[in-house]
């Protein structure tokens, strides 16, 4: 094959993937369990999720992202915007949902929540959330997980869903993505 040929071949854009959720599914925007509410994460929010997860740095980084990339000391102001905007925008979009836990009056997070499309087959979604070092301290990981599991299966479309770091282990969702 030339050079020639293979300039002259078309190129094609990936597809954009499909929403996570049908159209004719209304996503919920507020959900409410004992002790704590779950809000779309969005620009509103930024002061007190930059404050919940800055508390719980090393934490997140053991439990979460398993990794020292997110959260770091030096995230700024502008950054944390920025995560907040495409969150939302990634909301509006039906292509995930992230969530913040809140208390009842709102004025604290406790954690986040996160549906989002799953790289695995036979999964329709994986779910992944955390809570502040103290919220984990007390139990409330626990509880949440309980509550978001029923959430999902009584709220939600998908007849499968993954929890990795809690009803699948990490090392065994991270064989199943290829990142062992």
């Amino acid at each position: 094959m030339t050079v020639g040929t293979l300039a002259a071949r078309p190129v094609f854009a990936a597809a954009p993937k499909p929403p996570l959720v049908p159209a004719s599914f209304t996503v919920p925007t507020l959900a409410e369990g004992k002790g704590f509410k779950l809000v779309p994460l969005g620009p509103a929010l930024v002061k007190i999720d930059f404050d919940a997860y800055m508390s719980s740095i090393e934490h997140l980084q053991k439990t979460f992202t398993r990794s020292t990339a997110w959260p770091h000391p030096g995230i700024t102001d502008a950054e944390a915007m920025v995560d907040m905007e495409t969150e939302q925008a990634r909301f509006a979009q039906r292509k995930s949902f992230a969530y913040a836990v809140l208390t009842p009056d709102g004025t604290r997070e406790r954690g986040c929540v996160y549906v989002q499309p799953s790289p695995v087959a036979g999964y329709d979604a994986v779910v992944r959330m955390w809570v502040t070092k103290a919220e984990y301290d007390a139990g409330f990981e626990a509880e949440l997980y309980a509550w978001v599991v029923k959430w999902l299966a009584k709220d939600w479309p998908f007849a499968k869903v993954a929890y990795p770091g809690h009803a699948i282990s990490w090392d065994d969702w991270d064989k199943l993505t290829g990142k062992a």
